[in-house]
């Protein structure tokens, strides 16, 4: 594969302990239980592309966003409570970005298409929250606190109905960020 085909995928290492130590395990693509290639995964070098990571297995739990570089504790340095156990490669992608949020579930109450970042729902849109949404096009990160902080949670183009469907029960989103090819 050429240099080029290999930036378009992206490549991610695990290790098993802190600082690089330990078994390693080499990532192209998506990855729902790591625990067949490594027992625990404490740190991580993300060569090309971004990644989402999750605390447990089949992408579900906490969601952290990795874009290139090294990440020598993930356990510090992103909160996790727990070890990575699954990933998902983000897809680079090339075009507009646009995004329907609603304040209801099922797609009810106040909607508004976004093309571009917002660091707060209730300032621009003055919603109280989002609770579903449907991605037409680019890949998205949602947050639960304004200017982009606090717990986060992967969107890619499809219909979301109800967040608690995906294990985000009780959660509510205030900004959200679209995922530029700048990985």
């Amino acid at each position: 594969m050429s240099n080029t085909g290999m930036n378009m995928r992206g490549k991610i290492t695990f290790y098993e302990e802190k600082n690089f130590q330990g078994r390693s395990y080499e990532c192209m693509n998506d990855c729902s239980d790591m625990s067949s290639s490594l027992s625990r995964s404490q740190s991580c070098r993300v060569e090309s592309g971004c990644f989402m990571v999750y605390d447990r297995n089949n992408y579900m739990g906490n969601q952290y966003f990795m874009r290139r570089g090294e990440y020598s504790d993930c356990m510090s340095m992103m909160g996790m409570r727990d070890c990575i156990k699954s990933c998902r490669m983000i897809p680079m992608h090339r075009g507009q970005y646009r995004m329907k949020i609603y304040e209801n579930e099922n797609f009810g109450g106040q909607s508004h298409e976004m093309m571009e970042d917002c660091d707060n729902i209730m300032d621009r849109y003055r919603m109280n929250e989002c609770q579903s949404c449907n991605v037409m096009d680019g890949h998205w990160l949602m947050y639960e606190q304004p200017q982009f902080r606090g717990k986060m949670m992967y969107m890619r183009p499809g219909e979301y109905r109800n967040f608690r469907d995906m294990g985000m029960s009780g959660q509510r989103f205030m900004s959200m960020r679209r995922i530029t090819d700048s990985c």
